[in-house]
């Protein structure tokens, strides 16, 4: 299983945003240069968390992007299953309509299935609330390190 860059940049601004964002929007070009991330890319990430009502997008002078899920409801597994075309570890996972033909007698299978739960279930525990918390704890240990380094 490998997530994209567009599942990666998805949680990031995500991220960002509860951060950032608490009441008013934030530009897509604030956005775009504290994440790195070309706007041009970053709109169409936007675009697809807006229309699954994560996030709200307002257009104009004061316009921008902020948040509209709890983040202590919002989970790394419902960002990542909204920009992902699979998180699955393996292929056969995906098929839904067209299962496997050796699914009855795949010795792996089961193996393939509770990696999946294991990785749903911790993707699903990991909130945004908890990585703005990590966040913000990071923040503080790179500032009080860059104070001793400085000799302060």
């Amino acid at each position: 299983m490998r997530i994209s860059t567009k599942g990666r940049y998805a949680l990031r601004v995500m991220i960002d945003l509860a951060v950032n964002g608490h009441d008013n929007f934030v530009k897509l070009q604030d956005l775009s240069t504290r994440q790195q991330i070309s706007e041009k890319y970053l709109e169409g990430i936007l675009g697809t968390l807006v229309r699954n009502k994560f996030l709200e997008g307002a257009r104009g002078k004061s316009g921008g992007y902020k948040l509209k899920c709890n983040p202590k409801k919002c989970s790394v597994w419902d960002i990542l299953a909204l920009t992902e075309t699979s998180v699955a570890p393996v292929a056969c996972l995906d098929e839904k309509e067209n299962p496997c033909q050796r699914a009855p007698v795949c010795v792996t299978l089961p193996v393939w299935k509770e990696l999946d739960s294991i990785i749903r279930g911790y993707l699903g525990s990991v909130t945004l609330d908890q990585l703005v918390k990590k966040s913000k704890a990071m923040k503080d240990t790179a500032l009080d390190d860059k104070k001793w380094s400085c000799g302060l």
